[in-house]
């Protein structure tokens, strides 16, 4: 019997632990993907308590707390920060088999060095111990970052942002972490949200120029993407609901966006003509700039009407959607690939029933001397867990090849997430020690080292840096 959390975790044959403690546990992290605050990062800051490090934001913690029946008042409500990480430790001895459980324990014991189990009973003990690490150099985001041994970090950003801290982050010597911008369009995407034309307004402010036609936006996005490009940029990030896919002309989605300029309401067909065109066009621009192109399909967003009327997106109602994705995906590849515009894309699904459809998606898009320039990215949200991300890569392997797999990343706000990486690679060792041990793969010390060492950091970087 294994101890929990002991050196060896989740690795359960000789030749795993051997590609965890040889190869994987010290290679370095690309973070492409992440909602970390650059501002936090470059003014590095001091964190009071373990809830406003931990908690606040996190709202894979706070779904599990509403699961186990805690009230709103000490998850987002006006409860201290004490009485809300009170009632974390409440809800962390019921989250057997959930990866909460693991991330809890990995993040206490890599960071603070606490090896003592979360709960009612020790709740105090490891708030006061924690809180009084928190109040030293060595334990702010700065730190964390690189005791985690992260080179590169892409951040999430709307493209009205001045990226003010990314440009003082680049010219501060002192930082060696790379922190990049990633465009996130959703506020021009989502033509049929409330707040669309303020967050035009707002996109007119920060451009100088007006928007008074889909031309235009086109042309102010081009804008928005030379700028986060001059400012390190080199990928962009989409919320895709459910992938559906329409060939239309401009004069078509400039009458669809006059429509709602006007105050309008659009169709459901509109609203998939009109984000056809606009991710179609993106999509040239990014090809142009060989960027790396991000598409996360499939989240049921906001299920909670109430809920979201009282805190607002992202609050933790969300879940898993349905759509039937690979013909309106294969069409819009295919018509950005025609005309020799598709960038590299990685693709995400959210619904694992679709595992197959993305793997085999990759095989049918390709460009002379990059080696997998269409991506299936890891397990994500609901999925990132041991069965999900062994899933993940089983199905990758079984019709592409693995060795290509662009690896972790973290999707996090939170500084402590590293430990994610430190989960997959584990989870990557042990799913290819397996097949060592079962005779499916050659145990070939340099060959399975070299894979681990791609997949862990090198995939990734040359993918999006091109090296």
């Amino acid at each position: 019997m294994k101890d929990f959390l002991e050196d060896d975790f989740l690795l359960f044959t000789p030749t795993a632990v051997k590609l965890y403690r040889n190869t994987a546990k010290e290679m370095p992290i690309f973070d492409f993907h992440c909602h970390l605050d650059p501002q936090e990062i470059f003014e590095n800051k001091h964190y009071k308590n373990l809830t406003q490090l931990w908690l606040a934001g996190d709202h894979y913690k706070w779904r599990t707390m509403r699961l186990n029946g805690i009230g709103e008042h000490f998850i987002t409500g006006e409860a201290s920060d004490w009485e809300k990480f009170f009632a974390w430790a409440q809800t962390v001895p019921f989250l057997i088999g959930n990866p909460l459980y693991h991330w809890t324990h990995m993040e206490l014991k890599s960071f603070f060095g606490i090896n003592k189990r979360l709960s009612p009973d020790t709740a105090l003990e490891i708030w006061e111990e924690c809180n009084e690490k928190l109040q030293n150099a060595e334990f702010t985001p700065r730190s964390f970052i690189e005791k985690s041994n992260v080179r590169f970090i892409g951040t999430t950003d709307d493209p009205i942002s001045t990226l003010e801290y990314h440009q003082l982050l680049k010219q501060d010597s002192t930082f060696k972490t790379k922190v990049v911008p990633t465009f996130r369009p959703d506020g021009a995407m989502f033509i049929e949200r409330p707040n669309f034309q303020d967050w035009i307004k707002k996109l007119e402010q920060i451009a100088d120029q007006q928007v008074t036609s889909l031309a235009e936006l086109i042309k102010v996005l081009q804008h928005r993407v030379d700028f986060f490009h001059e400012n390190g940029g080199r990928a962009a990030d989409h919320d895709i609901p459910y992938m559906e896919y329409k060939e239309v002309t401009l004069a078509e989605a400039e009458t669809i966006f006059t429509r709602r300029m006007n105050g309008e309401l659009l169709s459901q067909e509109e609203l998939i003509k009109y984000r056809s065109f606009l991710l179609k066009e993106l999509g040239k621009m990014y090809a142009h700039k060989q960027w790396v192109m991000q598409l996360h399909i499939g989240a049921m967003r906001n299920n909670n009407t109430k809920m979201k009327d009282l805190l607002g997106s992202d609050t933790g109602f969300d879940s898993i959607g349905e759509a039937n994705i690979a013909r309106g995906l294969s069409q819009f590849l295919d018509a950005l690939d025609k005309e020799d515009a598709l960038p590299r894309v990685i693709l995400f699904n959210l619904n694992p029933k679709d595992n197959p459809v993305l793997a085999s998606m990759m095989g049918n898009f390709y460009e002379d001397g990059v080696p997998g320039k269409v991506q299936f990215g890891t397990a994500w949200w609901f999925n990132d867990h041991i069965d999900g991300m062994e899933s993940q890569m089983k199905e990758f392997a079984n019709v592409g090849l693995l060795s290509h797999f662009i690896g972790m990343l973290t999707d996090s706000r939170s500084f402590l997430s590293y430990e994610r990486h430190d989960y997959f690679r584990r989870i990557l060792c042990n799913l290819i020690g397996e097949w060592v041990e079962q005779g499916k793969v050659p145990n070939d010390n340099m060959l399975l080292q070299r894979v681990i060492e791609n997949i862990s950091y090198y995939n990734a970087e040359k993918y999006f840096l091109h090296r």
